[in-house]
């Protein structure tokens, strides 16, 4: 009789333990957080930061369908296969209802693929190479920041009111490098057929050596310069090209350089006068943005980057979805997304139904030095809507896959 109630005693525990296991999960709603936190903690860290205060406000005010958002974040190590592993760990045994994170265009693209495969929704929040919704898009993968095509569209703009002609160019040699040269290359060109382009220079990714690239950049005499290098290429890329007098008399254009992530270690050795792609978080005026900042700033003891600002707003679109699918079922959210619109402390954004892309813009501005580090003058938001190609653009560069 002893090991009769001793035996319903420990079943009876077990099943409580069950049971309040299962009311902690259903009261939970998991986003599975997948970045290359180690490559590139600069801008991956930010990032988190701005993604867990996003998770903590929603929470606090009572989170998502009446139950609180849980993030759970994993490594990839920048590389795809890892990422993909990653991901198949958070569905079977996370059980989160959908992955979002990324930095790398490779990595991106390769949780695209399996987005696509698996029917699993992605959001992917930062990587930037535009195959991602047009050439190798999928019914289950959206992408939040504004892409290089349309990035490059802004730099081009001014590129063309400039009288070079004689450009070169030099971006890492990969996705996201070879999307955002030939992005500019075909804007400005559209603007302005008498340019030409007089040599491209492929440095490995953080793997550039920066005085043979630079030789090879004088070397072609251009009047402009396009850069996409950035982290430890940039800074090794500037202080080698300020040296040997590359910038100098030189129109030259930088995506994403303006970014506190990849200026501020510049500090005093920051580029004067570029024209780049950035994020002048200490400048921005508008109250939604103002309040975002501040917030940031009690919750980290830190300033926000550009990875923060997207760390916040993806957590935002999450939530907005979720809202308005009234589920956490793929499909239904999936549905959701398409047409999303939600304000941001960058604005309204909506995420386009016709190729998943959100409509979130971007700073573009002049560099400088003030008080010995690098800053962002002159700038203005561009609205990514007026840099996105039509629908008729977009069928013919996405599959039908929707």
């Amino acid at each position: 009789m002893y090991r009769k109630l001793v035996g319903l005693t420990a079943a009876v525990a077990m099943a409580a333990n069950v049971m309040g296991t299962a009311a902690f999960a259903a009261d939970t709603i998991k986003i599975g957080d997948i970045n290359s936190y180690k490559r590139l903690p600069g801008h991956t860290i930010p990032y988190k930061n701005g993604a867990v205060l996003a998770v903590e406000t929603i929470n606090a005010k009572g989170g998502v369908l009446g139950k609180q958002l849980e993030m759970i974040s994993r490594d990839d190590q920048g590389k795809p296969g890892e990422a993909i592993k990653i991901a198949e760990e958070l569905f079977t045994s996370d059980e989160v209802v959908m992955i979002t994170g990324s930095l790398f265009s490779h990595v991106g693209l390769a949780l695209a693929s399996y987005a696509g495969q698996k029917k699993r929704l992605y959001l992917a929040a930062e990587p930037l190479a535009d195959a991602l919704v047009w050439g190798k898009g999928n019914r289950y993968t959206f992408r939040l920041r504004p892409s290089t095509h349309m990035q490059a569209s802004m730099l081009a703009e001014i590129a063309a009111e400039n009288p070079a002609k004689r450009w070169a160019t030099i971006a890492p040699n990969y996705a996201y490098g070879k999307d955002a040269v030939a992005a500019f290359k075909k804007a400005l060109m559209e603007k302005r057929p008498d340019v030409e382009f007089v040599t491209e220079q492929w440095p490995g990714l953080f793997k550039i050596d920066a005085g043979a690239e630079i030789q090879a950049l004088e070397a072609s005499k251009p009047e402009a310069i396009y850069n996409v290098t950035f982290g430890g290429d940039l800074a090794k890329f500037v202080r080698e090209g300020a040296l040997r007098g590359l910038f100098k008399d030189r129109l030259v254009l930088g995506l994403l350089t303006g970014e506190p992530e990849y200026l501020d270690p510049l500090k005093d050795e920051a580029p004067e006068g570029w024209v780049v792609t950035g994020y002048p978080w200490y400048a921005i005026e508008e109250p939604a943005h103002k309040a975002f900042v501040e917030a940031y700033q009690a919750r980290w003891d830190d300033y926000p980057r550009i990875g923060s600002l997207v760390g916040y707003n993806t957590i935002l679109s999450i939530a907005a979805a979720i809202e308005k699918a009234g589920s956490t079922e793929t499909e239904a959210m999936v549905e959701a997304m398409k047409g999303l619109t939600l304000d941001t402390p960058s604005g309204s954004i909506t995420y386009r139904a016709i190729d998943h892309q959100s409509t979130m813009g971007a700073w573009v501005g002049t560099t400088t030095v003030k008080d010995g580090k690098g800053m962002m003058v002159n700038w203005a938001y561009k609205e990514g809507a007026n840099y996105l190609p039509s629908d008729e653009e977009v069928r013919k560069l996405r599959p039908a896959t929707d």
